[in-house]
């Protein structure tokens, strides 16, 4: 029986080189958020009909995100690779207002953060629909889904 979701991610820790507590905690929700719920069906049919769950590890490698997506048993089923060059402006404005948010909650009035907030969700949502327009013909997946693994896609690229 199909069951099209991710139950266990993982980043390779090679990648990321530094992060402070605000991202470490950035990284804490996503994975939360996306383990309790999202949709994720790749779109090559599997000689044996394997149709989910599936375990997924993420990594940046040469300039290009390496989706690895492995069985329920840990058992690998194939790695989609995709060009990151669309995403490295929404990353660097993503990491941007990201460090306005976390000076603005510590010093800032509530207008001031909800202002912020709005543009930080912006450039989000903006970036999820790229992924989801990247992985389209390879990999379904819905809005919620595509906005939790760009905020760990931008995670692997922090270089302290």
């Amino acid at each position: 029986m199909a069951d099209p979701r991710i139950i266990d991610v993982t980043l390779d820790e090679r990648t990321i080189l530094w992060r402070s507590a605000d991202i470490e905690q950035e990284r804490r929700i996503a994975i939360f958020d996306l383990l309790e719920g999202n949709f994720f069906q790749p779109q090559r049919p599997h000689p044996d009909g394997y149709a989910g769950p599936y375990r997924l590890k993420l990594s940046v490698e040469e300039g290009r995100l390496a989706l690895a997506i492995h069985r329920n048993d840990d058992s690998h089923l194939e790695t989609l690779v995709l060009a990151l060059g669309r995403f490295r402006r929404p990353i660097k404005d993503y990491f941007a207002i990201c460090d306005s948010y976390y000076q603005a909650i510590r010093n800032a009035t509530a207008q001031q953060i909800e202002t912020i907030d709005m543009a930080r969700r912006a450039i989000h949502n903006e970036a999820a629909e790229l992924l989801k327009e990247r992985l389209d013909g390879k990999i379904a997946i819905d809005f919620d889904t595509a906005r939790r693994l760009f905020t760990l896609i931008c995670v692997l690229h922090i270089k302290g």
